[in-house]
């Protein structure tokens, strides 16, 4: 007889390939099974008193229904420094052309007077851990403007023209100030 996991309790990852699946056993569910994209992750909720063939068949038929309904998401650049760097290659194809390529991105520390920086002679970039919780379209604006900084050191006419070509740039400014102002933190958007 399989033994029945406490509620809530979860199995742990199994690895497939391209993904991991992780199952999680519910005595508070009886007859549903419900799946979604955790990042690289297939998440399956299964009623606790299911076999473990029957929880085997749930994971195959849940992960082609995702698959069929709704394409994986890549990873989410608030989740990691690589994840990070993917999305400034890809911003910089995107609006600067590709000719702003950083040798690291990386989250820091909350910074206290920058949501970012960049050293264009070494070609890195730190991003304040305070942007993990911001609007992806925000997120993409400080990057964009990171990256603008690796063609065009200051703030100038040169540099604002590279960072206007991403279409948020004015709306991102306001959410940036706006969440400055209600936290206190005086944090410019300046740089």
């Amino acid at each position: 007889m399989p033994s029945l996991r406490g509620r809530g309790e979860t199995n742990p990852p199994s690895d497939t390939p391209g993904h991991k699946v992780e199952v999680r056993r519910s005595q508070r569910r009886h007859r549903t099974v419900t799946a979604y994209w955790n990042d690289d992750t297939l998440v399956v909720l299964i009623p606790a008193r299911m076999t473990r063939a029957e929880e085997k068949h749930w994971v195959a038929e849940m992960e082609r229904k995702l698959q069929r309904s709704e394409p994986r998401r890549p990873a989410s650049p608030k989740t990691s420094d690589e994840a990070l760097l993917a999305r400034c290659a890809l911003l910089s194809g995107k609006y600067l052309g590709g000719t702003a390529v950083p040798a690291s991105v990386r989250w820091v520390p909350p910074m206290r007077t920058r949501w970012a920086s960049c050293t264009p002679v070494d070609a890195t970039i730190r991003v304040s851990e305070r942007l993990r919780k911001v609007p992806p379209w925000v997120l993409d604006y400080v990057l964009v403007h990171e990256l603008a900084h690796l063609r065009e050191p200051g703030h100038d006419a040169a540099f604002w023209a590279l960072v206007q070509r991403y279409p948020k740039t004015e709306r991102a400014i306001g959410y940036l100030e706006g969440l400055s102002a209600a936290a206190g933190w005086g944090i410019s958007t300046e740089d």
